[in-house]
């Protein structure tokens, strides 16, 4: 075990331009839409709406996704919610596109009317939350016609979580005369401003006074914002074809109400038409919704499992073999500069820097792989694990033998059966980072292969950088970015643990760019890993395997 020393040894590391790296993203945004006053382009009835949202690549409009069509509306509040990966760093575009739709088949025909459309970038409309526009366009009687359009986003953070919810109603009031009500149940969330917001629209129950509608699912923060006790009005209509429904009745609601459902009880809520309450003496209700079942999904973030007292341990493995040049020469890779780092050191102290701050002792482990040692020179694969990881790099320089070959297989295996005794644990005590530093191609790329899809069940994850200015096209298939890694016998990897960085992309660039970089992907490695096997923070003090209970909140 060793500790990572700090950069300000080496000041002129700071004083590099930095780079962007793309980092996977761990943010995603929900956006909703509504229009006001939309043209009417029907004889009979009022236009039948729908949105169509539209992204651009590479210069290119494409469908994304689309709302439902509301009947009979010029003023529709859309149910449907589109959600799109946010990424800081680049510009997304997005178009809306509002349809009169006219029959059953594919949006955008010639027999739908198109209303307008408004553009926007999802920057724009993360940083405002809310946009409205005012649009116009010119229809067939060449006259100016204006529309508006309103976007609301909001973001879903990664420690967010989900609800499904299980709605029934009794005894709803009929409202037609030669059948029975085909209800259908709005929710709308109240908002800090006193504005309503629509969470969930739910299909209709045809001819049914005592429908029992379909579960849904819905993300806290959409639901209540993440407070229990934000208020939801929820409303009950009898759906018409033309659009003009009718309006049962209503009622007001928390999720801290909800989740007192448990033990075979349900929570239930009058449904209240306020104008009979007022003209009836003896008016009750007009019929009761029920919520017959909650389920609560959480979904834990990197930090929810850093702050529950997972700790990173951090391993190095650095490459020795001959191809790196005699460490005593000036143009070799290892070669100890006096006034700056070598490129290895100059990777080690950047990820090291990082992950030592989630590790409690700050020590660390370290491999070498591919030298002779004295004094019988035979090949090992370990090569030091004493304290201080630059002293002991550069002590051990002049003590060995530089040779091969590039073998990593072996390495990787010594960490995974490492971390698997960390796995028997059936905690997440403990996640391991594997740091490769290495100057050229792997030379047992099958064993490799079948090494990393072994690691894949374990809580480890792999960063290997290159070093030099060698081919590593190799080094791209074992990240996995542009597929799915294999070994030899075609078994896949359980989850992708490999992040490939050349380290001559980021010479002039500062070492946090280098250390973004090639941890970008560790985040949402831990999550996927503790996700798979079902094992959630509870507290910060403990972590252990065990289910969250359905209405916890």
């Amino acid at each position: 075990p060793f500790a990572i020393p700090s950069s300000s040894h080496y000041s002129e590391l700071s004083a590099a331009p930095t780079i962007s790296c793309s980092l996977l993203v761990d943010t995603s945004v929900e956006l909703r839409v509504a229009c006001k006053a939309l043209l009417d382009r029907d004889t009979l009835n009022k236009s039948d709406p729908c949105v169509i949202l539209m992204v651009q690549n590479q210069g290119q409009w494409t469908e994304l996704d689309r709302t439902e069509v509301i009947k009979s509306n010029l003023h529709p509040v859309f149910a449907k919610v589109f959600t799109l990966d946010y990424y800081f760093e680049e510009v997304q575009k997005l178009r809306f596109e509002v349809y009169d739709i006219h029959g059953t088949h594919s949006i955008g025909t010639r027999d739908d009317d198109f209303l307008g459309g408004v553009e926007c970038t999802l920057g724009q409309a993360v940083c405002l939350r809310k946009i409205k526009y005012s649009h116009w366009k010119k229809c067939d009687l060449l006259k100016k016609t204006f529309f508006f359009f309103q976007v609301n986003a909001e973001e879903i953070s990664g420690n967010n979580g989900y609800v499904e919810l299980f709605f029934c109603a009794k005894k709803l009031d009929d409202k037609d005369l030669f059948s029975k009500s085909d209800p259908f149940l709005e929710i709308y969330r109240i908002n800090d401003d006193g504005t309503e917001q629509l969470v969930h629209r739910t299909e209709v129950i045809k001819n049914n006074l005592n429908p029992v509608w379909e579960p849904f699912k819905v993300s806290l923060i959409s639901l209540c914002s993440c407070d229990e006790d934000r208020k939801l009005k929820c409303l009950v209509w009898d759906s018409d074809s033309r659009g003009k429904h009718d309006f049962i009745g209503e009622f007001y609601a928390t999720f801290r109400e909800m989740q007192k459902i448990g033990g075979g009880s349900k929570v239930t809520w009058d449904c209240i038409n306020p104008k009979y309450k007022l003209k009836k003496k003896n008016y009750k209700n007009s019929g009761v919704v029920i919520l017959s079942d909650l389920k609560l999904h959480r979904v834990y973030s990197f930090l929810d499992y850093i702050m529950g007292g997972c700790q990173i341990h951090f391993t190095v493995a650095i490459d020795f073999t001959a191809s790196n040049g005699d460490p005593r020469n000036s143009c070799s890779l290892h070669y100890i500069n006096p006034y700056q780092p070598n490129e290895y050191l100059k990777a080690l102290i950047a990820v090291g820097e990082i992950c030592q701050d989630y590790d409690s002792d700050k020590r660390f482990s370290a491999l070498g792989f591919g030298a002779r040692i004295p004094p019988n020179y035979e090949v090992s694969i370990i090569l030091f694990k004493i304290q201080g990881v630059v002293e002991a790099y550069q002590n051990c320089l002049p003590k060995i033998q530089l040779y091969g070959p590039t073998n990593v297989s072996p390495i990787i295996s010594r960490i995974a059966k490492l971390s698997a005794g960390e796995e028997t644990i059936k905690d997440a005590s403990r996640y391991h980072i594997l740091l490769i530093l290495t100057d050229g191609v792997v030379t047992d790329m099958a064993d490799t292969r079948e090494a990393i899809v072994r690691a894949s069940y374990q809580p480890l994850s792999i960063i290997i950088v290159g070093v030099g200015n060698a081919d590593f096209t190799d080094m791209q298939i074992l990240d996995g970015d542009d597929g799915v890694l294999r070994s030899p016998k075609g078994e896949p990897v359980l989850r992708d643990i490999v992040q490939f960085v050349p380290f001559r992309d980021f010479k002039t660039a500062s070492p946090a760019a280098l250390a973004k970089c090639v941890l970008a992907e560790v985040p949402n490695q831990v999550v996927e890993y503790y996700s798979h096997k079902a094992i959630c923070s509870l507290s910060p003090s403990a972590l252990i395997l065990a289910p969250r209970p359905s209405a916890d909140f």
